[in-house]
């Protein structure tokens, strides 16, 4: 097996969660309601926090990328699932499959040091609020954007290139929903361990090291706030980070879950469904999550609808 050639299998199918004609159905509904919420609510956000001069603030700089990237982080995986439970047929080429993992990588390695540079622009405003506009300039946001952006570039490739590169040479069929990299793997004839190593070094560079240093700006935040004497301070600083913790918790939380339980202790479903949460419900939730109690962006949102309908907003 070991010896096997790599060009055996030119082609993958993907399992996904059911293949009865009903489930496929309810499947494509869910996908494409979900798929619409994404892009409208995080299009919307990003629209906002380009044109409404009063969110030129570095908070919603971030705020905006962040939606940009969920955007094309769903899109990684969502049109390919719609298109299998439409279709049934849930086939992806060899190179369709590496293309998929390595932009899933890409982006997902691009929003954890993102929430960590979000978390940092909180500790800044909280901790350092005279400092804070010769700190988060301009210049130092874009870095750190661009930062963030550019930091899954080099490990994703590798370790794409370290997954396709490995022979497949019998079955071609991923117990998953997408290309992802342990089940891809389990379909490798050949030692894994190389690969394996290198998955433990991302996790702890991409998932550990950004929640760090995300666990550690809060507590400083926390620290900071509690030596505030006046309530209402206290209860402005917490609210500003309430949406941007809520965020970290779904995210970590279900991908922390996924990549950091023993290798023993993985059920495919649970491994799905699990998946599914952040790679699909999370970009749906966010622009929910920062536009609760924020009325710096649900201003002008009402604006925006009065003028498209003014009966869609009723006066108050």
């Amino acid at each position: 097996m070991a010896q096997g050639n790599s060009t055996a299998v030119n082609e993958f199918i993907i399992l996904g969660f059911s293949s009865s004609l009903l489930g496929q159905v309810l499947l494509f509904l869910m996908y494409s309601a979900i798929y619409t919420l994404t892009l409208l609510g995080n299009s919307l956000i990003v629209l906002i926090t380009l044109v409404d001069p009063a969110l030129h603030i570095p908070m919603y700089f971030f705020m905006g990328n962040l939606s940009f990237l969920e955007i094309c982080y769903s899109s990684v995986t969502l049109p390919k699932m719609m298109v299998i439970s439409l279709t049934g047929d849930n086939t992806i080429s060899f190179i369709g499959c590496a293309a998929q993992m390595y932009f899933f990588l890409l982006l997902g390695s691009a929003e954890c040091y993102l929430l960590a540079a979000m978390a940092y622009d909180r500790y800044v405003a909280i901790c350092h609020p005279l400092h804070y506009v010769a700190i988060m300039e301009r210049r130092s946001c874009t870095w750190l954007v661009a930062g963030s952006w550019l930091s899954g570039i080099p490990v994703s490739f590798i370790q794409t290139t370290l997954v396709f590169t490995s022979p497949f040479c019998g079955p071609n069929k991923i117990d998953h929903f997408f290309c992802d990299v342990a089940p891809v793997l389990r379909l490798v004839c050949a030692d894994t361990s190389r690969n394996e190593m290198s998955n433990i070094m991302v996790t702890v560079v991409f998932l550990a090291t950004p929640f760090t240093l995300i666990l550690t700006s809060y507590t400083c935040i926390i620290a900071t706030v509690l030596k505030m004497s006046s309530p209402g301070s206290r209860h402005k600083a917490f609210s500003t980070c309430s949406s941007h913790l809520v965020v970290v918790m779904l995210f970590y939380g279900s991908g922390m879950v996924m990549y950091l339980r023993p290798r023993s202790s993985h059920e495919p479903e649970n491994d799905k469904l699990l998946s599914l949460f952040y790679t699909v419900v999370t970009p749906m939730l966010n622009p929910v999550i920062y536009s609760l109690r924020n009325e710096e962006v649900n201003e002008p949102l009402r604006v925006w609808l009065m003028l498209l309908d003014p009966m869609m907003v009723s006066p108050e």
